[in-house]
């Protein structure tokens, strides 16, 4: 392995050092979004009945916040359930764009590294071929071994960047759509939120 690290020239360091922070996101972020951990499956009938029975209080609130991502939403639902409809919905949109931004995080990350390691390996085969040149010009063409070293370089550094690059596009595309996929979930939950607040609202109108 170290040979063809060698090998693959002064440019197979920072394609390694890609590959490791990518593998890094990846991993973290296929932890953190979790349908566990953002979208509890037990949250949401455990709040609606707090509303239905009105039991919501100050540390509900803040023990749904710290919950998860979902339960941040919920809590900004609940600490503004006594406002009308058209400022719940603004508080619930701008809690979740907080939301999105930290189900996001590193992503950007990720998707840079998708484009910039093949980048690093086509730079690596330039600098290959001109090594090559630069052996035929010294050389001649009599040598095969004189060539092979640059040679040898413009390939194993397009291959390492490849390599790096198209799992890391792969895991971009995957952990987008798994982050869209949960903002959706979330927008029917805020939606849920505020229904309930306001038939909750109007029970207890009517019972007063």
């Amino acid at each position: 392995m170290w040979e063809i690290v060698r090998a693959g020239g002064p440019l197979m360091w920072p394609i390694i050092l890609c590959s490791i922070v990518a593998a890094a996101i990846i991993l973290e972020r296929l932890w953190t979004l979790q349908d566990k951990r953002v979208l509890p499956p037990d949250l949401p009938k455990r709040v609606w009945g707090l509303i239905e029975t009105n039991q919501v209080n100050d540390k509900v609130i803040a023990a749904l916040e710290q919950n998860s991502p979902l339960g941040r939403l919920l809590a900004t639902g609940l600490a503004n359930r006594h406002r009308p409809r058209e400022i719940l919905m603004e508080r619930l949109e701008d809690t979740g764009r907080h939301v999105v931004y930290e189900l996001e995080r590193f992503l950007n990350t990720l998707g840079t590294i998708a484009g910039v390691s093949p980048l690093l390996g086509l730079l690596g085969t330039v600098t290959g071929i001109i090594r090559a040149f630069n052996a035929i010009e010294a050389g001649g063409m009599g040598d095969p071994r004189a060539l092979s070293g640059g040679i040898a370089e413009a390939l194993i550094a397009t291959a390492a960047g490849l390599c790096v690059a198209i799992p890391a596009l792969i895991a971009y595309r995957y952990l987008r759509g798994r982050v869209e996929g949960i903002v959706m979930e979330m927008e029917k939950h805020a939606i849920r939120m505020a229904d309930a607040v306001e038939a909750a609202q109007h029970d207890q109108a009517a019972a007063a």
